[in-house]
């Protein structure tokens, strides 16, 4: 379909279902009958006098408050209810597809680090220092710029929004895809709390504490505290060792809110978590599913993946170790070889500052300062005896000298960023308008080593021959080490350390010209300067500092800077009170870096976006139902691309992972859809839908000497569904005059199969996932407002099963890479993956007082 017919497809289609909207409220109003006194006319904003309907929802996604409804942007919203509903405790819970265009998935098999995605701009490895994000991430205001520490435990949220589309010029770099704004509860300078506690299967547990204070001579403090607790779900056989999928999150937060007079509102706050976890464990699903035999590739036809065409590649096929289990059909409650794991360790810190000072009706100025510290460790042993290094188990497999496999992924990361925010936010006569001024500091450096962490010991019958297998650990990097330190640790090779300073600074302005009550247009532009500084200190064991790296290696440090402007266009027209259009052009941009998985350190360039949209918001049936619809086309240009490359150094060759740019336009169109309808009372049905189509042009790769013609390889955006879908339903049912009631959750959620390596057209599994609560809430205790409710929760109410990332690459002699060569590279096993997490449920208590 071209720009040109799906832009008008939109429009009809949106034209259309907006007269339905018109003509279904002058139906409804046209139905009164004429005879009956007419009652006073309720606020157009408010439910009816039956006593029931759809409330407002106010955003801040143009820097001030406004109603959802009559905010020319698509965004979905989750309130506290909401996320208390789906038992919403990190933001990896919203994984399973509560908001359908939202993607958020774990980077690799960690939870220590989230990939975040919103209509298909979800970068595969931004989790290197020099890598920045597709969608920004936002607590209170405030830019988070790595995705380390995001599953920390949320604290006293009162709403996360979701701004679908690029956010280029209110919220800056980075938000090609959207942004996602945490909004946490201010103090309210009232004496007041809530405390809750409960416990499920898996031995988990959680409590949290939000507790309000008076407000003295203008000062108002909160405190806040979490803890969640839940034990491995995948057992580890080796003794004092973590099992998989396992986390233990703790955190605190104090806000201070000063008022020191009417119309100045200063907002300070300083939070500190720590969250130790473990990865989901990854199984073999299949061993050699396309049948290679050892030899060249041309012996075997069918020994390569789809979108791939390499024939020259030779390598091995080598049977699993005794004992592997080959599963792909069900998630394992207990791994088939013990390996060591520790819990990663992700520790985050900071304080942020807002100041608003309100100096007349029509003029805001605010001030956002913020400064917050990562330091995460990771320890990733999820592949165990599943992926290469692929052991040869013969009789030279001795106690003296095991055969070493079961790759232990370690790595540490310190980051820490400064911000600074102006805003100018007033009105002059029919315009009004919103002026920045922003600047971030960031500084990150990482290291990481993949030292064997098992040996394997063949056992021998008489005969010399072997008839099995003994395993025994082996020395790898000491824990709470920093791995870089100037050479090998306990013998461990130091596969990338990396460090890298970024600066950003902006200014951007956005004017809403009313020209009528009815007619809105809004322009905007944000101008950004980036600059990026960053070197590589080791590179497989070879220290940078001290070795100048060999002329043939290329290496360069990064020293770069970009300009950007990014314009956006809004034309806004209210057809009725209810029903409101608008047409949205909008850019946005991600900056450049490099790559330190590579041996040169090599560089890529920025990608910039385009985006047309076209939707409408609407209201009808007396504020009973409510329908938001938005279709886009965005054309990403120099898409940042993750490929599997052969690098040379020191004589030696290793495969490994770097980001490109593809070249020419990535085409991603959708059309989303939100329903909400309040039938009856006290009952609420709401459903959401996403229809994603991407599209990245094909790569031509570099091929070996010989090869004719060249490669041309195929990528895939991944964790992006064609189709997915969520739906719920809520009922809350008055138990007594005092205000007892019971609430029922139920909710499911839809996400078609999709790819999760880019460079692969192999994907994992479809999806759908039902969660449910129920609770009977608001029993009154003792004197006074108190408040008591207990509650019963289900996630993955019906213990589905799927593989939500499945790797194909251990399944060839090598991945496509971007230099094709020949050689043999002993790594055909299968697809290994990761299963989502099993059914959890518990009971959980609390008291509002």
């Amino acid at each position: 379909m071209t720009k040109t017919n799906f832009t008008r497809s939109c429009l009809m289609a949106s034209a259309a279902i907006a007269a339905c909207m018109m003509s279904a409220e002058i139906a409804y109003a046209a139905d009164a009958p004429a005879t009956v006194e007419a009652a006073p006319e309720p606020d157009a904003e408010s439910p009816d006098a039956a006593g029931y309907g759809l409330t407002d929802i106010t955003v801040t996604a143009t820097k001030r408050e406004t109603n959802l409804q009559q905010t020319p942007i698509a965004i979905s919203v989750l309130s506290t209810q909401a996320l208390e509903d789906r038992h919403v405790q990190s933001l990896y819970d919203l994984a399973d597809g509560a908001v359908p265009s939202l993607r958020v998935a774990t980077f690799e098999a960690r939870q220590s680090a989230l990939t975040v995605g919103i209509r298909g701009i979800v970068p595969l490895d931004a989790n290197q220092p020099a890598r920045e994000q597709g969608v920004g991430i936002y607590i209170d205001g405030v830019y988070l710029g790595r995705q380390h520490g995001l599953n920390a435990g949320l604290f006293d949220v009162e709403r996360i929004e979701v701004l679908k589309g690029p956010q280029g010029t209110l919220f800056g770099r980075n938000t090609e895809g959207g942004a996602l704004s945490i909004v946490t509860r201010a103090p309210s300078g009232e004496f007041g709390g809530r405390m809750s506690a409960g416990m499920g299967n898996y031995g988990a547990y959680n409590g949290d504490v939000h507790i309000d204070l008076p407000e003295y001579k203008g000062f108002s403090l909160k405190l806040d505290a979490v803890k969640q607790y839940q034990g491995a779900t995948t057992k580890n056989p080796m003794a004092g060792q973590t099992g998989w999928n396992y986390y233990d999150r703790q955190g605190f937060r104090a806000a201070v809110r000063w008022q020191p007079t009417d119309n100045i509102t200063n907002d300070f706050a300083y939070d500190v978590a720590k969250d130790q976890n473990s990865p989901f464990y990854s199984q073999l699903l299949n061993f050699n599913p396309n049948g290679c035999v050892a030899g060249t590739q041309a012996a075997s036809p069918n020994c390569h993946l789809p979108g791939t065409a390499y024939t020259a590649l030779t390598g091995t096929v080598r049977p699993p170790l005794p004992g592997v289990v080959v599963n792909g059909d069900s998630r394992m409650k207990t791994a088939d070889i013990g390996v060591p794991q520790q819990p990663s360790v992700d520790k985050t810190h900071g304080f942020t500052n807002n100041l608003k000072w309100t100096i007349s009706p029509q003029i805001e100025l605010r001030s956002i300062t913020a400064w917050r510290g990562v330091t995460a460790t990771q320890w990733d042993n999820s592949g165990g005896a599943h992926r290469p290094p692929v052991v040869n188990l013969t009789a030279a497999c001795t106690a003296a000298a095991p055969c070493a496999f079961s790759r232990y992924s370690l790595a540490d990361l310190r980051q820490n960023q400064f911000s600074q925010e102006l805003q100018a936010v007033g009105t002059v006569g029919p315009i009004d308008y919103v002026a920045g001024l922003y600047y971030f500091n960031e500084h990150v450096s990482d290291d990481a080593a993949t030292p064997s962490s098992i040996g394997a010991v063949a056992v021998l019958n008489g005969a010399g021959a072997v008839t099995g297998a003994n395993y025994v650990p082996i020395p790898y990097c000491t824990a709470n080490t920093p791995l870089f330190v100037g050479a090998a640790v306990n013998g461990c090779s130091i596969d990338r350390a990396s460090e890298v300073w970024s600066k950003s600074y902006s200014v951007y302005g956005q004017a809403t010209w009313n020209a009528t009550d009815a007619i809105h247009l809004t322009v905007g532009g944000r101008y950004t300067h980036d600059k990026k500084r960053g070197v590589l200190h080791f590179s497989r064991n070879v220290n940078y500092d001290a070795t100048p790296p060999a002329a043939s290696v290329g290496y360069q440090p990064l020293d770069q800077s970009w300009n950007r402007f990014n314009p956006m266009a809004t034309l806004a027209f209210d057809a009725t009170e209810n029903v409101h259009l608008y047409a949205k052009y909008a850019t946005g941009y991600r900056a450049g870096g490099a790559s330190s998985r590579t041996s040169n350190y090599q560089q890529f360039n920025p990608e910039d976006i385009k985006s047309y949209e076209v939707g409408f918001k609407s209201d009808f049936f007396n504020h009973k139902a409510r329908l938001n619809v938005a279709g886009y086309i965005m054309d990403r240009k120099n898409s940042q691309i993750d490929i599997s490359s052969i690098q040379f150094v020191s004589g030696s060759s290793f495969n490994n992972l770097v980001t490109i740019n593809a070249p020419g336009n990535t085409k991603i169109r959708g059309i989303e859809a939100d329903l909400t309808v309040n039938p009856v009372q006290g009952l609420t049905l709401s459903a959401s839908y996403a229809y994603t189509y991407t599209k990245i042009p094909p790569v031509q790769i570099a091929a070996a000497t010989g090869l004719t013609p060249a490669v041309y390889q195929n990528f895939y955006i991944v964790f992006t569904p064609r189709n997915a879908a969520s739906g719920a339903a809520d009922y809350v049912v008055p138990v007594t005059d005092s205000g007892v009631k019971l609430r029922f959750h139920i909710d499911g959620n839809y996400a078609q199969a999709t790819q999760a390596f880019d460079q692969f057209a192999t994907k994992a599994d479809a999806s759908f996932i039902v969660n449910g609560r129920i609770a009977l809430a608001d029993i009154p205790v003792g004197s006074g407002n108190n408040r008591f409710t207990i509650s019963a929760w289900a996630r993955n109410l019906f213990d589905k099963q799927y593989v939500f990332r499945r790797d194909p690459s251990n399944s060839l002699p090598a991945a496509p890479t971007t230099s094709v060569t020949t050689g043999s590279i002993a790594n055909v096993i299968g697809d290994y993956g990761n299963f989502n997490a099993p059914r959890t449920f518990g009971v959980e208590a609390s008291v509002k007082f």
